[in-house]
């Protein structure tokens, strides 16, 4: 699945095509995606696009009627095309402009999401009780300690939970928690203020790199397939279980938790 950092790229890739451009059309091939696609998507016609916005790993297109909500689900991806670009399987939703191009989503599983908002987004269910963006001013040292106070969740766990703050997916959690030398098992309240404050702004540096390096890789999203993917990183225990840990040599041992693969390296991330 798209974690933020691949989300956030799409997002910068879609921006510069459909930011200040006209809705022509809206095109939907398939209303049975993750919830049904409701009819009333076609007050998009017409509309300009005067924001293209990320909260978590949903895309929000927003104009003055309303905004429309996207997500990629386990599977999906955007490209931005020509309108008359031949279809592909899978290819449920068109949104065109009165440019001649079209953001496309195609969706094989249909996990996805297609919604059409009125009003105030954020107090929409789907986003009202999300946590805090981690790469703004309200993740801030602090906050992960003062949140984590008798929780005997993992660490891991704690981090991963949307709740508490967004976006931290399994290949970030796994990364940033080496790096900050915390074992993944550890119980989220057993954890001092000043590793809380070291890992908050290793999540931080991950998460940008992780973006920095799509924004790299993709260069021209109108000219990549419109895969998120995962980007050509050097990825330092996440997917390496039973090779060397780089740092010390440790063999890396892989466990499972919430039913996803936990890499940790049983000397760099001491109990």
């Amino acid at each position: 699945m798209p974690e933020l950092p691949e989300v956030e790229v799409c997002r910068q890739g879609i921006e510069p095509h459909v930011l200040k451009k006209i809705v022509d059309k809206v095109i939907v091939r398939n209303r049975q995606m993750r919830w049904p696609v409701s009819e009333d998507i076609n007050e998009l016609q017409g509309q300009e696009i005067v924001a293209v916005e990320r909260r978590a790993k949903y895309l929000l297109l927003k104009t003055a009627k309303g905004t429309l909500l996207l997500h990629l689900g386990m599977s999906g991806t955007i490209r931005v095309i020509d309108e008359a670009f031949p279809l592909k399987k899978h290819d449920h939703f068109d949104l065109v402009l009165t440019t001649g191009k079209a953001l496309r989503l195609n969706d094989p599983r249909r996990f996805g999401a297609i919604l059409w908002l009125k009003g105030d987004v954020s107090s929409h269910p789907l986003l009202r009780a999300l946590g805090p963006e981690p790469l703004t001013d309200n993740f801030p040292q602090g906050y992960l300690y003062e949140k984590s106070r008798n929780k005997t969740v993992p660490i891991k766990t704690f981090l991963m939970n949307n709740h508490v703050v967004v976006g931290v997916g399994n290949i970030y959690a796994n990364e940033s928690l080496f790096q900050a030398g915390i074992r993944p098992t550890t119980p989220a309240g057993k954890i001092s203020r000043k590793r809380y404050d070291a890992l908050t702004l290793i999540v931080k540096d991950v998460l940008a790199k992780a973006i920095k390096q799509g924004g790299t890789t993709l260069k021209d999203f109108t000219q990549s397939d419109g895969k998120p993917g995962y980007f050509a990183q050097e990825l330092q225990v996440y997917g390496r279980g039973g090779e060397a840990c780089v740092v010390c040599e440790t063999t890396l041992k892989e466990i499972k938790q919430g039913g996803r693969a936990t890499v940790y390296c049983p000397k760099c991330q001491a109990r």
